[in-house]
């Protein structure tokens, strides 16, 4: 199976709801009012709630009280809006999957911080409106729960590598494309913006010649990530290359920060998107 093969089968395993589509709709019509959008979010109570928690959360630390959908969309802009509806009903298209909890808390965790990273890196470095980068974070390894479902023994062979292998090697040499590559074949058949597929599908990508910001901020925040969980016994070198931070603005007091950053806002992120991973915390 190549890639493709894996996320037409994806597509048909894990499938966004009428609401979402609806609602993806009426953002692309230009036509469409802040109410006409607000009024859809709310025929779905669960959604509803979700936007006004994150929304309210320090994530956006908005100074005021965000009590209605509308003035959600009015404040945080029909953009990030819907980025946060993308986040909702992607976790919830992978309710159904076929693991075991502790792994997919795992997984859980381990997205919220490439998404927290790279949020606080497009931040310190003045990115617009860097909260749009968090969606890049949280979706980048979708591909790991691809492949866990449609072929278990071969994403555990992907994920057996060494300390002086590289994940995505690994992913090539074992399955013939990256868990990324994975992940933006899906987003894609989703129909998502290419907004967020690009730089997804580009993660892993260390030639930054044509690289977008957003590119670059997620192949450094999803490295970032990786050195505290599963390459923690990997030299930083091996990651991260001298010559990649000198293309990029960053110094390893900003990789420090960023950490430290995720320390601070992962349990309030976890416990509105994934109740059961924040209480391993």
């Amino acid at each position: 199976m190549n890639v493709n093969d894996y996320a037409e089968r994806a597509s048909e395993m894990f499938v966004l709801s009428d609401s979402f589509i609806r609602i993806k709709e009426l953002i692309d019509d230009e036509s469409s009012t802040i109410d006409d959008i607000a009024d859809v979010i709310l025929l779905d109570p669960a959604l509803a709630g979700t936007i006004l928690k994150l929304a309210n959360s320090s994530f956006f630390n908005y100074s005021g009280k965000i009590d209605t959908i509308s003035k959600a969309v009015l404040v945080l802009g029909i953009t990030e809006v819907y980025n946060l509806v993308i986040t909702f009903f992607t976790n919830k298209a992978f309710k159904g999957i076929d693991a075991k909890q502790d792994y997919l808390d795992d997984f859980w965790c381990k997205s919220v911080d490439c998404a927290l990273i790279v949020k606080y890196l497009g931040a310190r470095l003045n990115i617009a409106n860097s909260e749009r980068l968090f969606i890049l974070g949280l979706l980048h390894n979708l591909g790991e729960l691809v492949v866990h479902q449609v072929s278990p023994e071969q994403m555990l062979v992907a994920n057996s590598f060494s300390s002086t292998e590289l994940p995505w090697e690994k992913q090539v040499a074992s399955l013939g494309f990256t868990y990324g590559a994975c992940s933006a074949e899906l987003l894609k058949q989703w129909q998502l913006p290419f907004s967020i597929i690009e730089p997804i599908r580009n993660q892993d990508d260390n030639d930054f010649t044509y690289s977008s910001d957003e590119s670059k901020l997620l192949y450094l925040a999803k490295r970032i990530m990786l050195s505290q969980y599963d390459c923690s016994s990997h030299a930083i070198e091996l990651l991260l290359t001298e010559d990649t931070l000198q293309q990029l603005p960053i110094d390893q007091n900003m990789l420090k920060d960023a950490n430290n950053f995720c320390d601070l806002e992962r349990l309030s992120i976890l416990s509105i998107l994934n109740p059961g991973a924040a209480m391993i915390y």
